[in-house]
């Protein structure tokens, strides 16, 4: 199986999305984070935080998407997959991703960036959970992305 020409695909008109969604997070109550799922420069599937307004702590984009795509594509078709999220994801939503294998990972807002915004400490990265598995590539519009956070009342 060739793999898409991943670096072709138009990272900054798709992480625009994922901070669209982002931003439709937290004016419905929920935390700021937005994810898009593309295969061939297309975008297939979108999500944003429901943590909150759903009243269920798994409903984070990036593991929802990972969990949708697990039951709309077999693993070759994930493989062919970027998803493109506001923040770097979280541990737990890496493991759903290691689970579907997408072909790559891009992000605007590191873990360590979202540490400071929130206040806690940095969790383990998901680059060392997908190690092996699913290329990171990020950060992408950087500022863009920690403007989101900074107008978010954490």
């Amino acid at each position: 199986m060739t793999l898409p020409q991943f670096d072709d695909f138009d990272h900054e008109t798709h992480m625009r999305e994922a901070f669209e969604l982002a931003r439709e997070a937290a004016a419905r109550g929920d935390e700021p984070f937005g994810s898009v799922l593309v295969r061939d420069d297309t975008v297939v599937m979108t999500d944003s935080n429901r943590v909150v307004t759903d009243a269920d702590i798994r409903r984070h984009p990036e593991l929802h998407l990972a969990y949708r795509a697990c039951r709309e594509y077999d693993a070759d078709e994930r493989a062919e997959i970027v998803m493109y999220t506001s923040t770097k994801p979280c541990p737990m939503c890496a493991g759903g991703m290691a689970t579907a294998g997408f072909g790559r990972v891009v992000y605007s807002v590191g873990h360590e960036e979202i540490a400071e915004f929130t206040g806690s400490k940095p969790t383990t990265s998901s680059a060392e959970i997908l190690d092996g598995i699913t290329d990171i590539v990020g950060p992408v519009l950087n500022e863009d992305g920690r403007r989101i956070h900074r107008e978010f009342d954490w």
